[in-house]
C-alpha cells in the first residue's frame, strides 16, 4: 500500500477544503490516488449534507454587498444551525460571496442562485461541501437585490444578525447611517401606510373592534375609536409615521423633508425571524435514551 504523507494530506485539503483525518481516510481508501480520493470525499461530504438537510436551521447571518458608487446592492440570509458556526470564516465568507452574486447577476429565486457559479463550481455544489466540511446544515433562505434611485446604506447589526439596506437620495451621509440604524431598532414592516397590507390592517381593525366593543359607547364612538387605534398602528409600523430615533418629537417623514431627503424603499432582515427553533430538553432526551435500552 503506498504510504500516506503529511503533504499529500495537505495537498488533499486545500483541494478539497475537508478535515485533515477525512482526508487521511480518503487517501488511504483509494491507496495513495489524489484522484480517486478527492472524489471520495465529494461523496461522503455529500453524504453528510444529507443527513445534516433535515435538521433545522434557525441561526445564520446576513451578507450585504454594496458596489462601489453605492449605486447596486444586495443582501442575502444563510442560515446554520448554531450561532458557533454563524461566526465561521468559511460560512460568513460564503454568504457574503453570494450577495455579491445577487447584486452582479441578478437571479430570480433561490432556485437560480443556486444554479449560479461561485468560484468554478455551482453554487449548491459549494454549499453542500461547506456543510460536509462543518459539519451542520446550512440553507440559502432569501436575498433581496436593489438598483437604487439614489444611494444605497446599510447597517449590520449584532454579529450580522440584524441586517438593513435603505435607498436614500439627498441628505448627508451621516443622516442616511442613522437612518438605517432606526430602522433596524424600530423594525417598521412598510416605507408608508400604503405599502402595508391588507391583511395586516384587517387584523388590527379587528383586534381594536373587540376592545372597542368591551366599553360599551355608542356604535359610532365605538367606530371612531376603532378607526383611531388603527391609524395609531399605522404610525408605529411605518418607516415615515414612526417617531425619529434621535428625535421622537418629529416623525421621519418630517426629519427627511427638513434634510431634503427621500426614501425609495428599504429592506430590514432580522436572522431567523419566523423559523421555529427546536428547544432541547435534556432530563427527555435522557428518558428517552433509557427507555430506549
Amino acid at each position: 500500500m503506498a504510504e500516506i504523507t503529511a503533504s499529500m494530506v495537505k495537498d488533499l485539503r486545500e483541494k478539497t477544503d475537508a478535515p485533515m483525518m477525512e482526508c487521511k481516510k480518503a487517501l488511504t481508501e483509494a491507496g495513495g490516488d489524489m484522484a480517486k480520493a478527492e472524489e471520495i470525499l465529494r461523496v461522503k461530504l455529500g453524504s453528510k449534507a444529507s443527513k445534516a438537510a433535515t435538521r433545522v436551521t434557525a441561526e445564520g447571518i446576513v451578507g450585504t454587498f454594496i458596489s462601489a458608487d453605492g449605486k447596486l446592492a444586495a443582501m442575502v440570509e444563510v442560515n446554520c444551525e448554531t450561532d458557533f458556526v454563524a461566526k465561521n470564516e468559511d460560512f460568513i465568507g460564503f454568504a457574503r460571496n453570494l450577495a455579491q452574486l445577487v447584486a452582479e447577476q441578478n437571479p430570480t429565486d433561490v432556485a437560480a442562485l443556486s444554479a449560479l457559479n461561485l468560484n468554478g463550481e455551482p453554487v449548491e455544489t459549494v454549499r453542500t461541501a461547506l456543510i460536509g466540511k462543518i459539519g451542520e446544515n446550512m440553507a440559502i433562505r432569501r436575498f433581496v437585490r436593489i438598483a437604487a434611485q439614489g444611494q444605497v446604506t446599510q447597517y449590520v447589526h449584532g454579529g450580522a444578525k440584524v441586517g438593513v439596506l435603505v435607498d436614500i437620495a439627498g441628505g448627508d451621509v451621516e443622516f442616511a447611517k442613522d437612518l438605517a440604524m432606526h430602522i433596524a431598532a424600530f423594525k417598521p414592516v412598510a416605507l408608508s401606510k400604503e405599502q402595508v397590507a391588507a391583511e395586516l390592517i384587517e387584523k388590527e381593525r379587528a383586534v381594536a373592534a373587540a376592545k372597542a366593543a368591551e366599553s360599551g359607547k355608542p356604535a359610532d364612538i365605538v367606530a371612531k375609536m376603532v378607526e383611531g387605534a388603527v391609524t395609531k398602528y399605522l404610525k408605529e409600523v411605518t418607516l415615515l409615521g414612526q417617531a425619529f430615533v434621535k428625535d421622537d418629537k418629529q416623525t421621519v417623514e418630517q426629519v427627511l423633508k427638513s434634510k431634503g431627503a427621500t426614501v425609495s424603499a428599504f429592506t430590514l432582515y432580522v436572522v431567523g425571524e419566523g423559523i421555529e427553533k427546536k428547544v432541547e430538553n435534556f432530563a427527555e432526551e435522557v428518558a428517552a435514551a433509557a427507555a430506549a435500552r
